[in-house]
């Protein structure tokens, strides 16, 4: 280590506190004590980050914004806009990552041509994850791959005494299955009309409808218990053998690895019905913050590049179940969902049927995505509301300001 590099401290506001999460920030923190810098962890629990950026609104507002924030999405658009964030193309050039990222991917960590954040890894969201055991007790000879088999398969769960459906009734949750619902039953285009373009007569058509009915069906394959469940405890339901399926993305693989339980043996990943040929992507990112001081400065940057990094990007993901953003990496030493994974990933690209997850933050602002996630929801909770009366809501909600 340089005299010109004494080594600065980096604060990470991050959300990742579940088992599986917790170890892989814990392999960031040690690459970068490694550089000689310091960590400075700002963990707010609460999945998919909503209390996080509560906080972190506020320690912006107060001139006091931590170095690294865990954000994507169209949100790192917004905070840039805001004239908050740090330019890091100087890493990106001597690391070349425009070469190392899918275009989707790189355009997402730039504003205005520039990278101001770093990719961590890539989720894929429409997957389901079932228990292999529960299924052949049951009966369930093989993972469905339309609707039709997924009831049929719910159905005799349901007689086996076993919860079907493992699920935790938090507006996110809601709004991953109905996500996977659309795309499984809407095809790929409806997908963009409806999620990503907020097509008008798209939300309000025949097709809409359809796929709103088909979610809701599932609620009744779920458990009374499930309001207020965070996803890792309806995880656990299904590595207990307590439910049998889980419609969740692959962050919930670190559990069952956790948990000491084998891809394909344990547990079985699949593609929710109908959505083999496409995949919904969660992004993990940092956002870097204009931080004080040329010390702090340099931290940020070695972050940076400690995230890119190939050893880093295989420690982590191999912890946290995703697969590596960095492309043309060696994935001998991942199971055989984050093969699949990584395998459909670079197809998906090639076909234009790689989608950003809307229930993530991936594809539309955060006012609109909250608005819909909201009558999405209410739809689940609310028995006497019809498909019809929430397409004229969700319709609605697209056109949030």
């Amino acid at each position: 280590m340089s005299a010109a590099h004494a080594g600065g401290e980096v604060e990470v506001l991050h959300w990742w506190t579940s088992g599986g999460e917790a170890k892989a920030a814990a392999a960031l923190k040690e690459k970068l004590q490694a550089k000689g810098d310091t960590w400075k962890d700002f963990a707010v629990a609460g999945g998919g980050g909503d209390s996080a950026m509560t906080v972190l609104k506020s320690r912006v507002v107060s001139g006091n914004a931590p170095a690294a924030a865990q954000i994507k999405g169209p949100s790192i658009q917004e905070w840039a806009q805001e004239g908050v964030l740090a330019n890091i193309d100087d890493v990106a050039k001597a690391e070349n990552w425009d070469s190392l990222l899918p275009k989707i991917v790189a355009d997402g960590m730039k504003y205005k041509g520039n990278y101001v954040a770093a990719p961590v890894n890539v989720h894929r969201v429409n997957w389901v994850w079932a228990n292999s055991e529960v299924l052949k007790k049951a009966g369930v000879s093989k993972v469905p791959t339309t609707w039709p088999e997924f009831f049929a398969a719910a159905d005799a769960l349901k007689k086996a005494g076993v919860i079907p459906v493992a699920h935790g009734g938090q507006s996110w949750q809601d709004f991953t299955t109905f996500e996977a619902v659309a795309l499984g039953v809407g095809g790929v285009e409806f997908y963009k009309k409806a999620l990503i373009k907020l097509d008008q007569p798209t939300l309000t058509s025949a097709k809409m409808e359809e796929v709103l009915n088909t979610f809701k069906k599932i609620k009744g394959y779920t458990d009374k218990n499930a309001a207020g469940r965070d996803w890792n405890l309806a995880t656990s339901m299904v590595i207990r053998g307590e439910a049998g399926f889980q419609f969740m993305g692959d962050w919930a693989k670190g559990e069952f690895l956790a948990a000491g339980k084998t891809p394909g043996k344990d547990f079985q990943c699949f593609a929710a019905p109908g959505t083999a040929a496409a995949y919904t992507f969660n992004i993990d990112s940092f956002a870097m913050f204009k931080v004080k001081g040329a010390d702090k400065a340099q931290a940020q940057k070695d972050l940076a590049s400690a995230i890119m990094s190939v050893d880093f990007q295989e420690l982590f993901n191999l912890n946290k179940g995703s697969i590596p953003v960095r492309l043309g990496m060696d994935l001998s030493k991942f199971d055989d969902c984050a093969k699949q994974s990584a395998k459909d990933f670079q197809a998906d690209a090639k076909s234009g049927s790689l989608l950003p997850s809307i229930a993530h933050g991936m594809a539309v602002p955060s006012a609109i995505q909250g608005a819909m996630q909201d009558v999405v929801s209410q739809f689940w909770n609310t028995d006497a509301m019809t498909a019809k009366d929430a397409m004229a809501k969700l319709a609605s909600a697209a056109k949030t300001k």
